[in-house]
């Protein structure tokens, strides 16, 4: 059973090398939670594969320090797709 999990994390650490994908990413496309990816990539596979590991922080790294870049273009894109008067339903000023 232990070797799953292992070969898992090393999956994982391959699959965010490859497409520069973030912990979210790499969670949808194998069907876990970002809590088991991130387990996973900071924890077991620095015993599993150390190399692999310090190559997925750095993925990692450049994704946190992009995150809030992202999460503001998907704000924008947000209520720039918003009907004018949304939100403001109920209200009569």
């Amino acid at each position: 059973m232990k070797g799953i999990v292992e070969e898992r994390a090393v999956e994982l650490g391959e699959y965010i090398i490859e497409n520069k994908a973030t912990v979210r990413k790499a969670a949808k496309k194998f069907g876990v939670s970002k809590s088991t990816v991130h387990k996973d990539v900071a924890q077991r596979l620095k015993y599993v594969d150390p190399q692999l590991y310090k190559e997925v922080k750095s993925v990692l790294e450049v994704n946190k320090a992009q995150r809030h870049i992202r999460g503001g273009m998907a704000t924008r894109l947000k209520y720039k797709k918003e009907p004018v008067g949304a939100g403001t339903a109920g209200h009569n000023g």
